[in-house]
């Protein structure tokens, strides 16, 4: 049962269904988002009664999945709010998480841009990026014509570019992926 505000988790509950996502992110991130929930179920360390009280089928555990991910994008975001050139620190901590979890980065690529969970993904970090942007190009840190669906092309561009290799192959094409986009997000200066 999902943690809602009029009914909240008790603490036991709650640290289970947590154990339970970074079990699966885990798991998902090392074999793919296809592996056996069994090995979810052991890594966590709870029963298969757990897992589907709280996850009624892998669709779900996918959606909170990404709900988390998005929360601590928002917690990475409000972090960099001062800061003139947090849409690159943003950029480079999505790029990392990108890196760090591929196979699950390539499950919501896969999905139809128009499914609802991914439009409201999409849409919810238009809203945590958008002060992030602004800051940038009034600063005159980010080129003036950058608008939101840039920055999730750009995602898209980092995350499609780490796919199907090692972690460290995925860590290092990432910086240099973000070093590119970087170059070409940046405020031109004026020829004399």
């Amino acid at each position: 049962m999902p943690d809602t505000p009029d009914r909240p988790l008790r603490t036991d509950a709650r640290l289970r269904r947590t154990a339970l996502l970074d079990a699966a992110a885990a798991v998902f991130s090392e074999h793919g988002v296809n592996a056996p929930l069994e090995l979810v179920i052991e890594r966590a360390g709870v029963g298969r009664a757990t897992l589907y009280r709280n996850f009624p089928d892998r669709g779900a555990l996918m959606q909170a999945l990404m709900a988390r991910n998005l929360d601590r994008i928002e917690e990475e975001a409000k972090r960099l709010s001062g800061c003139d050139d947090g849409l690159f620190e943003l950029l480079a901590y999505l790029a990392q998480r990108i890196a760090d979890s591929a196979p699950i980065s390539d499950y919501w690529r896969a999905i139809d841009r128009e499914h609802p969970l991914v439009r409201e993904a999409q849409a919810r970090m238009g809203r945590i990026v958008r002060p992030l942007m602004q800051r940038a190009v009034e600063s005159g840190l980010c080129r003036a014509d950058l608008v939101e669906s840039d920055f999730l092309l750009a995602m898209g561009m980092v995350g499609a570019l780490l796919s199907g290799h090692t972690l460290q192959q995925r860590r290092r094409m990432g910086r240099r992926a973000l070093a590119l986009l970087f170059d070409g997000l940046r405020a031109r200066k004026a020829a004399p």
